[in-house]
């Protein structure tokens, strides 16, 4: 004998009662079979809307009725399209009947639970017998029994309590005379012992199932819904959850209380108690191997089961130094709950009794807060403790496992997770089972928190990256083929699941909360981006609310950069190439390196030095490692390497600048680095990273410009300069050649002071046969004294910018 029970979804349509049907004739070849069914699919919230219409006078009822009507007499005709007048007559009679309680409801305006019970009854009336018919019509050997002419009640209505020594006889009494191969129940419907209509309450479907199969003492129940089992979270809110193979009882009951829709605890009592195993199964895949619930379903290999959450939930606490060391604070507080019929959902104590913290449904708080103000008013009066305290818009969410008791760590791994992405906890609970840990987190927050939790315990280490850039330019772009390049590499190698988030220009910006194309971004940015503002790019970012998130800045925008604080107090890591945030103002500096420490928010920012050289990554761990910087000597703009690599007596300085500009090597405007600023900045930020406290103006810059070039007002007012001025430049070549010496502007660091200019460099020297648009840092330390250590690479250009933007995000990976 097979028992499988079919739930609202699964029979909420012809088409998906057509696998109902597939399933119960492939079933009865080889066995008997009971199918307990649910009322299609939001019948029964259409018949109480109904209901509530009518008991409030509101003529709409009418057309709910209809509503309700036209659903099942659509149903038949599709799925018994000819010789169905005998069903529609009889579906006819009963949705009469239907219309008359529901006219008799509008005429007294009254609803009470006992014909609730029996408006809410037709549901599953109707869908059994349409059922039934349907596999009669196909020539199964099929019967319908009504589920009310079995299941004995009290008459305690909508939530009636089974009469277990009555209805075990009448179902064994029934099935053991029963001749056919598959017999209809309507679950959730009953029959008190003096004959009133009752209903199981929640779940009720369910709990008609179970009753069935622990009266019978079949091998297994079968509940078959829209899902392939229970997952290790939420599916529609975590995209990688995964179907979980083998659960205890236990552990399906936590997972069930905590949010998981596939199954209601006290409903399969009946079978629980007899260790009757359960199977999940999905009826639009039967072939999924669905989930097994029983005694031994548990998987020692792997500590936690699953992730769930209860959403809508306040918490309130009662606290206040009269409670200390006072016995009955806690019985009067929970018996006042009871006595409002409120569930609480979850409790914390802290061991100093100053506080009791509990959770309960949103919807209650109002009505909990009023009865407890009430009880505790004489000891409120004398300030002994304050009034209630109210929280809302929060949500629990809790790791379940039968195994977590024999697993360290797991608390400290699920919070420190939670933790390092700014996801506040308001209250904790852990029982001494530890099959359940449970938190209360802000109700925004639940999406992120899922998919964090799940990632850290069941994607085996894989990160997601969520990645938002701005300034998609000639960097960016680069930057961003970069990383569609080699996505599949880092997953498969680094555990880094990279997504692009979020795409800006000086116009437009894009977001996709599952990841963008990258194979047609542009187009994509072009023709559906929305108008781009640095302050809309942020609110995004922050209202998307994803874990790991990754702020890129490609900009030389002080706007931008001064927006770095925003993201980090929001746990948004930062990278940037950007040099005017770490290059401004000490405490400005000092400010962003304290809220990435506060915020557990990386701030790195390799590329404002060498561009992809790993020059200031090398400088940290030299200090991590307890060296001391004494000087730094460095050539630190490849652009201006480049131009003074390539001019010469038969050259113009004026096309060799052009061209630096025109190949990438210097910023739109090249009087950032001709002027000696750019590299200021970077001397500035390598004495900074090696612990030096100054500023800009602290850092003697020895221009090489003409008084005019240093005086222009606008980019082209600068080239024409650079053509006037030609003998200016012409001079300081034939210097440097009458010296035997190469032109390079360098970067000096020494006893706390800085300096930069253009220097003639002799011939041995290292830096004098640095080529191309190459850098060269020499550090000096105490470990260093007399043989630097160096490091030398292209210190500009599109690619390899980008390179050293890539490489700080995978640090974050890595981190």
């Amino acid at each position: 004998m097979k028992v499988l029970k079919f739930g609202g979804t699964s029979v909420g349509s012809s088409k998906n009662i057509t696998n109902v049907v597939s399933i119960l004739t492939n079933y009865a070849k080889t066995d008997k079979v009971i199918c307990v069914v649910s009322a299609v699919g939001g019948v029964t919230d259409k018949l109480l809307e109904a209901g509530q219409l009518a008991q409030s006078k509101n003529s709409a009822y009418a057309d709910a009725f209809s509503n309700i009507r036209t659903i099942h007499l659509n149903i038949i005709k599709e799925l018994i399209p000819t010789n169905n007048d005998a069903v529609l007559e009889e579906v006819e009679t009963r949705l009469g009947a239907l219309k008359n309680l529901l006219d008799g409801i509008f005429l007294i305006n009254e609803l009470s639970p006992k014909t609730s019970d029996k408006l809410v009854s037709y549901g599953e009336l109707l869908s059994s017998f349409i059922i039934a018919e349907t596999l009669k019509s196909k020539g199964a050997n099929a019967e319908r029994k009504n589920s009310q002419e079995l299941v004995t009640t009290n008459s305690n209505f909508t939530k009636a309590e089974v009469n277990y020594s009555i209805t075990n006889k009448n179902v064994q009494d029934y099935f053991k005379d029963s001749t056919f191969d598959i017999t209809i129940l309507p679950g959730f419907i009953s029959k008190s012992i003096t004959g009133e209509i009752t209903t199981l309450g929640r779940g009720g479907s369910d709990f008609t199932a179970a009753i069935v199969a622990a009266a019978l003492k079949v091998d297994q129940l079968e509940i078959w819904t829209d899902v392939s089992g229970m997952y290790t979270a939420n599916p529609k809110m975590v995209k990688q959850a995964l179907p979980i193979d083998k659960l205890s009882y236990q552990e399906a009951m936590e997972l069930s209380h905590f949010g998981a829709k596939v199954l209601y605890p006290p409903t399969v009592q009946p079978v629980l108690s007899l260790q009757i195993p359960i199977h999940i199964k999905n009826t639009l895949e039967p072939d999924a191997v669905g989930t097994i619930i029983s005694k031994d379903g548990s998987n020692v290999n792997n500590a936690a089961k699953g992730i769930t959450n209860i959403s809508n939930v306040a918490l309130l606490t009662l606290q206040g130094n009269g409670m200390v060391g006072i016995p009955g604070f806690s019985r009067r507080l929970f018996q006042t709950l009871a006595q409002e019929k409120i569930n609480v959902i979850l409790i914390t104590q802290a061991s100093s009794e100053h506080s009791i913290c509990f959770g309960i449904d949103e919807k209650d708080a109002i009505s909990a807060k009023s009865a407890i103000d009430t009880e505790f008013e004489n000891e409120i009066s004398l300030n002994k403790i304050d009034p209630i305290l109210v929280e809302s818009n929060l949500s629990i969410i809790a790791l379940i496992g039968d195994s977590m008791k024999s697993h360290q760590g797991i608390s400290g791994k699920m919070f420190s997770a939670l933790g390092k992405n700014n996801i506040n906890i308001r209250a904790i609970a852990q029982g001494a089972s530890e099959r359940n840990i449970s938190a209360i987190i802000a109700q925004k927050d639940i999406k992120k928190a899922l998919n964090i939790l799940h990632e850290v315990f069941f994607e085996g280490n894989t990160k997601q990256l969520n990645v938002f850039i701005t300034g998609v330019g000639n960097v960016g772009e680069r930057l961003v083929e970069q990383i569609k390049q080699q996505r599949k590499y880092l997953k498969e190698n680094l555990k880094i699941n990279l997504r692009v988030v979020g795409l800006s220009n000086s116009r437009k910006m894009i977001f996709n909360d599952e990841g963008l194309s990258l194979k047609n971004w542009k187009e994509q940015l072009a023709n559906e981006g929305e108008d781009a503002t640095l302050e809309g790019f942020y609110e995004s970012i922050k209202n998307l609310n994803l874990r790991n998130s990754v702020f890129v800045d490609v900009t030389a925008n002080k706007d931008v950069a001064d927006l770095y604080a925003k993201y980090l107090k929001e746990s948004i890591a930062v990278v940037a190439c950007n040099k005017i945030a770490c290059s401004s103002k000490l405490e400005k500096y000092k400010e962003l390196k304290q809220l990435s420490y506060k915020y557990n928010a990386p701030y790195l920012f390799e590329t404002n030095v060498g561009a992809g050289l790993p020059v200031i990554d090398t400088l940290n761990n030299l200090i991590a490692s307890g060296d001391k910087v004494t000087s730094i000597q460095a050539v630190l703009s490849g652009s201006l390497n480049f131009v003074f690599n390539n001019f010469n007596d038969t050259t113009k300085f004026y096309d060799v600048v052009k061209q630096a500009a025109a190949e990438g090597y210097t910023e739109p405007d090249p009087r950032i680095d001709l002027s000696g600023v750019d590299v200021a900045r970077k001397i500035l930020i390598l004495a900074r990273e090696s612990g030096t406290e100054m500023d800009l103006e602290d850092i003697e810059n020895t221009s090489f410009l003409s008084e005019a070039g240093e005086k222009s007002d606008t980019v082209d007012d600068f080239y024409q300069t650079l053509i006037a001025d030609e003998a200016h430049y012409q001079k300081l070549y034939a210097s440097a050649k009458a010296n035997n010496s190469q032109l390079k502007y360098v970067a000096e660091f020494n006893n706390g002071e800085a300096k930069v200019g253009l220097k003639e460099i002799p011939e041995g020297h290292p830096f004098y046969n640095l080529e191309g648009k190459d850098n060269i840092v020499m550090f000096y330390t105490q470990r260093y004294p007399e043989q630097p250590m160096i490091i030398k690479g292209a210190g500009a250009g599109a690619d390899v910018t980008a390179s050293g933007l890539f490489a700080d995000i995978i640090r974050i990976g890595n981190n």
